[in-house]
């Protein structure tokens, strides 16, 4: 399964998104994609967010059974400790 998040993009973007995946709410999508769909899908979005941001969720063989990818300015940051992702949130 994947899960996209998309903050402050057009709604034009979003609609491209819908191709593929189902979109639960605002800016939310759930699917399952190919590994080289999802990574295509990716690398469009990253380039299409523009002012907005992205987060991408998929699993994968890891201790957590995902990973998690961003893209844009985010107000988060992603942080890896040993192999685990966690997210940082700053002061």
């Amino acid at each position: 399964m994947t899960v996209i998040i998309l903050e402050r993009v057009s709604i034009s973007l979003r609609g491209e998104l819908s191709r593929w995946m189902l979109e639960v709410q605002a800016g939310v999508f759930v699917g399952t994609l190919s590994a080289m769909v999802r990574k295509l899908v990716w690398d469009y979005l990253t380039t299409a967010v523009r002012s907005g941001a992205g987060v991408l969720i998929y699993q994968t063989n890891t201790e957590q059974g995902f990973a998690m990818e961003f893209c844009g300015k985010t107000s988060r940051r992603l942080r890896d400790f040993d192999g685990l992702q966690l997210i940082q949130i700053p002061s």
